[in-house]
């Protein structure tokens, strides 16, 4: 039986050949660690690191390159964002439909004096915009947002949430887990201060590799999370209040960032328009498929916006009266269709959209997936449907 991968919004999958294939060369033939060794191997993959760096800025509509910083995820990077600036007393804006990478630091930053307010969203998951400064007091310092949820693909109003920060003197921090490498993002344009990005999703690289871009001038605003070697001043031991060295302590993971590069090489390539049209093209499918299964609204429901403005290819759907668990793992048991189910970290989304505590099965689409691959994970959703309404009857 045939697998079909509709997990997307968790990790892609394929990457582009060139992906694995740098890593494998890069362990077998290379090997050296960079601002440490003087010889031509380490020189060669300190370029490798800079180029790499080059591309995330001019994908992210960053300032300057060095402003990029490698960490290994989004998770890592909010984390490093949000604690090294955020201090007792402090006041941040957020929104209901984020991920527990924003809402656990968040939430551990409160115990420690830091106060949170979250906009509430819509039921599609659309936050209001004109909302915002209903939830400005004395000492709010920030807002922290992503640029969509990865439970039902909704995308948030980023470029509004930039212009509110800046006319209110507010730094804005966001969350590109989910469209990072799929949706146009500029830096510069959305005034956002601080973008954390991970490599595996949309950007097509390998786990373990992320990081964050910060605006000039922000470095010494926010104390780095981590301390250690770096290779560079190593006369002192004071951290380098230099970009990117003042956050990169320890052994950086260049295998990954390698991977990454060839990720970022294939996007340019074919470029980020055509690949999110495509994934669009598949989600329109899937949903209107999805209106054929409904019955009259008694066997489904779909979470969020019920067309393809304004969203990602990621669609949640709730089985009323049914085990979603038991949906998901038929699906992939007996018919090979992948899907991921429950809460997705972000229970914070599911009270949103009114699923929670049971969550939804989740189905995310990606440049390798196809209109026959949708038509059979449609066909094989309504005999599902079917089988588990008879054992629900």
């Amino acid at each position: 039986m045939k697998k079909i991968y509709f997990d997307q919004a968790s990790t892609t999958f394929p990457k582009p050949q060139a992906v694995p294939d740098a890593m494998y060369r890069y362990m077998t033939q290379i090997g050296s660690n960079i601002n440490r060794g003087s010889y031509e191997k380490a020189y060669q993959t300190e370029e490798a690191v800079y180029e790499t760096r080059q591309m995330l800025c001019r994908l992210f509509g960053g300032q300057d390159c060095k402003n990029v910083v490698f960490m290994k995820n989004v998770t890592e990077s909010l984390n490093v964002i949000l604690k090294g600036f955020l201090k007792p007393g402090d006041h941040v804006i957020t929104s209901s439909m984020e991920h527990n990478a924003v809402m656990r630091p968040l939430t551990q930053l409160a115990r420690q004096g830091v106060e949170f307010t979250r906009v509430p969203c819509r039921r599609d998951g659309t936050l209001p915009a004109e909302t915002l400064v209903h939830f400005l007091k004395p000492n709010t310092k920030a807002m922290v947002m992503t640029h969509a949820s990865n439970v039902c693909g909704t995308l948030l109003p980023i470029r509004e949430a930039g212009e509110f920060c800046r006319a209110h003197g507010l730094l804005f921090f966001v969350d590109s887990a989910q469209t990072g490498g799929v949706y146009p993002i500029h830096m510069e344009e959305m005034k956002i201060d601080a973008l954390a990005f991970t490599g595996h999703k949309g950007l097509l690289g390998p786990q373990g590799i992320g990081g964050f871009l910060l605006r000039d001038g922000l470095a010494l605003q926010i104390e780095p999370l981590l301390s250690g070697g770096t290779g560079s001043i190593s006369h002192t031991e004071e951290i380098p209040d230099f970009m990117p060295d003042r956050y990169e302590a320890g052994t950086m993971n260049l295998p990954g960032i390698l991977g990454l590069r060839e990720g970022l090489r294939f996007l340019e390539s074919t470029g980020i328009d055509r690949i999110r049209e495509h994934e669009l093209r598949l989600t329109g499918r899937f949903l209107t498929g999805l209106h054929g299964l409904d019955n009259g609204g008694r066997r489904l429901r779909i979470v969020g916006k019920d067309g393809t403005d304004g969203r990602t290819g990621v669609v949640s759907i709730q089985l009323l009266d049914q085990d979603i668990a038991g949906a998901a793992w038929e699906l992939d048991e007996t018919y090979g269709i992948m899907t991921r189910v429950g809460l997705h970290c972000a229970p914070s989304a599911h009270q949103t959209l009114g699923t929670y505590p049971t969550g939804t099965i989740r189905f995310s689409f990606g440049w390798w997936n196809n209109e026959e691959e949708v038509d059979q994970a449609l066909h094989a959703l309504s005999l599902v449907l079917e089988r588990q309404g008879d054992r629900w009857n």
